[in-house]
């Protein structure tokens, strides 16, 4: 029963490892795993460093000085030109420049992008994900790459944590417009493997598998994010094109009105962030190289499980409170792995190993629960079957200890008692002792057996001689109520186990008989092998013409305790703790015990057992 009870436990533990990976992977799991991961990214924000890059923004004011949305290409043109003379690394526009060919300023953006040192202009996906959108041909032809700009945000609170580091449109891919940026500055190609992306020395994560993911390290606000340097304030400012000297430039617009193009962040707080400085965000993790990598999906696995066997352990080993500590270890544990693996650079996902830990806790304190009520119910039942035995055992013994005690007295009382009649005391006294103690150790070897606290003997012995010396002994009591009691011819087989057992089963079959029979009636005791398909089995039999039982009452007679209406109104003494014994000496023998009875007709009661 233990070991399967353990069986039972190391199921609920894989059960509950296996659950939580599997209900992690809903799109409740996966919301909750991205708030834990905005969590962790504010607690736990890269070390401070001096940013490449810097912003040459269109806010409100350019706009509004170059005559709205219209005037926007005029604007960069006048920004590009102030910046020259500072020498930046390169610029990268986040301008979709796909259409208005006659617009006035393009002439002028055109030759102030061919001014420009390591240009990277932006496409994006057409409507019909086909194709792209990319810029004039007039423009196009002065860039060293054309990245695409698309943002795949988070379907379930349109948080932009990711991006893909490549698109394909048909047949044609795009790297990100910060990707080509940094391959425009370091002047080298990528060298690709299913892994990662190799660039001169910068080794990027991120499998073909995922499409090209790669998690963006935002600047913490308490570097005060990327430098925006806005295209008007160059007018009142001229000094600060220094500040974008060497630098990697991106150019785009910052105002609050362009709506469209202001996406969430872990660090937002409600606050959007433009575009252009997601992409400059993401040019920092790369040159920067501070990459989060997810967690392989075995790992977390292993983990799971590994957390439930804790929780199962925990249980196991203690109860109480000390199990609940345990399991309060386990949960802090899976609330600790993915913070150390954050700060490792590892996205280690919180709900699968959150969820393990309390279903996990939840089955092994439940399974811990049912296993105490059991050993309380044991306990019960093991205390009302000593209580039980003990009254059995006074009621039973009563009966010799009497006739020890009546004869006793009459040797002490009578000292002139003739030599004849007290050895005739001494033999009774004698004889009822032993009794007395066959008694005591048969009860004791069965109440053993039954609670599995000893082997039972395993003699061969001859079934026929056992039956016999129980007849002889039970005849006088058949003779003094006239009761003939046949003995049929026993087949010669032997049998395997406690002889002294046996005897006291058949003994107690053959006496019952005689007690519920009326005078002057039979009690048959027959023996036969079993039909050709049981040649292994004997089967004997105890037949008589007694009270006999109804149906509901032969369920009941093995129940400790038990007497028939019939039983108790016949007059005979008894404690309905017989057949209960007969019934474990039988089971324990390997063997089974059959009941026929009909009221006032009679019983026959049939032992079948296993031949040597």
């Amino acid at each position: 029963m233990q070991r399967k009870s353990y069986v039972v436990l190391a199921a609920l533990m894989f059960g509950a490892g296996l659950a939580g990976l599997c209900l992690s992977w809903t799109a409740l799991g996966h919301q909750f795993d991205q708030q834990a991961y905005d969590f962790l990214f504010r607690l736990e924000p890269p070390a401070p460093w001096q940013p490449d890059s810097v912003i040459l923004a269109i806010d409100e004011e350019t706009i509004s000085k170059y005559g709205g949305l219209t005037g926007m290409r005029a604007a960069l043109a006048d920004g590009l030109e102030k910046i020259r003379p500072a020498g930046p690394a390169a610029v990268a526009v986040d301008l979709i420049l796909a259409d208005d060919p006659g617009n006035a300023a393009n002439p002028r953006l055109a030759a102030a992008f061919a001014g420009t040192r390591n240009l990277v202009l932006s496409c994006d996906l057409l409507p019909d994900g086909k194709g792209w959108e990319d810029p004039l041909p007039e423009f196009r032809k002065h860039a060293a790459a054309v990245g695409e700009v698309h943002a795949d945000l988070d379907k379930l609170d349109a948080v932009s944590r990711d991006l893909p580091l490549e698109k394909v449109a048909g047949h044609d891919r795009r790297w990100a417009l910060a990707l080509e940026t940094f391959l425009a500055v370091r002047g080298v190609d990528i060298t690709e493997s299913p892994r990662d992306l190799l660039v001169g020395t910068t080794r990027i994560p991120s499998a073909d598998s995922d499409g090209r993911v790669i998690r963006i390290r935002y600047t913490p606000p308490s570097m005060g994010g990327i430098r925006h340097v806005a295209i008007a304030e160059l007018d009142r400012h001229p000094e600060k094109a220094s500040l974008f000297a060497n630098k990697v430039v991106f150019a785009g617009v910052t105002a609050q009105t362009a709506v469209r193009d202001r996406w969430m962040t872990p660090y937002s707080n409600g606050i959007a962030m433009p575009g252009i400085e997601f992409h400059a965000n993401l040019y920092e993790t790369i040159a920067q190289r501070m990459f989060l990598v997810d967690a392989p999906l075995t790992e977390v696995a292993g983990v799971c499980f590994l957390l439930a066997g804790g929780a199962g352990l925990a249980f196991l080993f203690f109860s109480g409170w000390q199990a609940n500590v345990g399991a309060a270890i386990t949960v802090l544990v899976s609330q600790a792995i993915p913070a150390l693996a954050f700060s490792r650079g590892t996205v280690w996902p919180w709900m699968p190993g959150t969820l393990t830990v309390l279903l996990a806790t939840s089955a092994a304190a439940a399974w811990r629960h049912l296993i105490v009520r059991r050993e309380l119910r044991a306990a019960e039942s093991e205390k009302n079957r000593y209580q039980r035995s003990m009254q059995f055992a006074i009621h039973e013994l009563r009966t010799p200890l009497t006739a020890i005690q009546g004869s006793s007295e009459l040797i002490s009382r009578y000292g002139s008692m003739p030599e004849a009649k007290r050895k005739e005391m001494a033999e009774l006294i004698n004889k009822e002792s032993k009794r007395l103690a066959r008694m005591i150790e048969t009860f004791l070897s069965v109440e053993r057996l039954s609670a599995g606290q000893m082997e039972m003997k395993q003699e061969r012995f001859g079934l026929g001689p056992v039956v016999v010396r129980c007849a002889d002994r039970a005849r006088p009591l058949a003779e003094a109520k006239n009761i003939t009691l046949d003995l049929a011819e026993l087949p010669p087989c032997e049998i395997s186990g406690d002889r002294e057992l046996m005897e006291y089963a058949v003994y107690n079959l053959l006496t019952n008989a005689i007690k519920y029979s009326p005078a002057e009636t039979r009690v048959t005791v027959a023996a036969g092998i079993g039909d050709d398909n049981n040649r292994d089995q004997v089967r004997l039999s105890v037949q008589d013409q007694g009270i006999g039982m109804d149906k509901k009452e032969v369920g009941r007679i093995f129940e400790k305790f038990y007497r028939t209406k019939r039983a108790e109104q016949s007059g005979e003494a008894g404690t309905g703790i017989g057949l209960s014994i007969v019934e474990q000496i039988v089971v324990q023998h390997g063997g089974a015990i059959q009941v026929e009875s009909e009221p006032g007709r009679g019983s026959r009661f049939t032992l079948v057992l296993k031949r040597a």
